[in-house]
């Protein structure tokens, strides 16, 4: 099963962001607002200081989140991208829910890193519930400070650390716990050199000098692993086995189309009941998840029919 391609029709970032919402919600991006080319309101996103405010403004004005913010060199996610991830799980979680997206369902941010983003949007949106896990120390303390800016998120979201070098989904699923699903961006370069080589032609791609901070960032666990990508899914799709039962939908990002073959092959040999694909697309950028079940449509269904009691 794959879904056609497009910004998610709930996506609340259809059309061109209205900046003078945008800078009510946030007047620290009034500093940052500039007109293109074409008399526009825009700002420079090569600089990481705009992309920040803006990020922190559509956070406010969109999702009421108050006070967010991320350390220095900390990824910076595309807010729309994001939630159009999360909406493409709404619709797969509705597809065992008789077509109702589910309001208390529970899910695991596999990485939640020093933005939050996921369980910021998928809270908002859908009154999910989630649980963060986080290798890095500084990540999850800037989450954390996230959620305790904003009354009631403490209610919603809890961060594990995860204490085990190499390790995805052994020691932060709990015995008798169930989640609805997991959500996953992973690391996509097998390495420093290739995360480097990367960031250079964006560099270049961006018209910036070899001093100038990139407006993404990232730290070493958000951007490579060895391996790549391929690796550490392959990690999760061997651990999830264990947790067959506890968890209904089991998800990540792909960022590489030619690296789906090899993950089906992993997928197939290790048991799965059903596969799906789902195509996402933001302006020029293709996208994609990918997500696994071992509980079969039957199973999916009771299982829905129990959490909406």
């Amino acid at each position: 099963m794959t879904t056609k391609p497009g910004l998610h029709p709930r996506n609340r970032h259809q059309n061109r962001y209205d900046f003078t919402a945008l800078q009510q919600a946030n007047p620290e991006l009034t500093a940052f607002v500039r007109r293109s080319p074409a008399g526009e309101p825009t700002i420079d996103f090569a600089d990481p200081l705009a992309v920040k405010a803006l990020n922190r403004a559509l956070l406010a004005h969109h999702y009421q989140v108050k006070n967010w913010d991320i350390p220095d060199g900390f990824l910076c996610p595309p807010v729309p991208g994001r939630a159009d991830y999360i909406h493409h799980l709404a619709d797969l979680l509705a597809q065992s829910n008789d077509g109702e997206i589910p309001r208390n369902a529970t899910v695991l941010d596999i990485g939640v890193g020093a933005n939050c983003i996921y369980p910021l949007i998928g809270h908002h949106e859908y009154g999910w519930r989630f649980t963060g896990s986080e290798v890095n120390d500084e990540a999850l303390k800037s989450a954390n400070a996230i959620i305790l800016a904003n009354p009631g998120l403490n209610k919603a979201i809890r961060l594990r650390r995860q204490k085990t070098p190499g390790a995805i989904l052994n020691g932060i699923i709990h015995k008798n716990e169930f989640y609805d699903a997991t959500i996953c961006n992973p690391p996509f370069h097998d390495s420093q050199a290739t995360a480097a080589a990367s960031s250079e032609r964006k560099r270049r791609n961006l018209g910036l000098n070899d001093n100038a901070q990139l407006n993404f960032g990232g730290q070493q666990q958000e951007l490579w692993c060895e391996g790549g990508e391929v690796a550490f899914i392959t990690t999760l799709i061997e651990e999830s086995k264990a947790f067959a039962r506890q968890v209904m939908w089991f998800t990540t990002l792909v960022s590489k189309g030619d690296n789906l073959p090899g993950l089906y092959r992993v997928l197939q040999q290790t048991g799965v009941e059903k596969v799906v694909k789902v195509e996402m697309a933001q302006g020029q950028k293709q996208s994609r998840f990918i997500a696994w079940t071992f509980h079969n449509d039957a199973q999916r269904s009771r299982r829905a029919s129990s959490a909406a009691r």
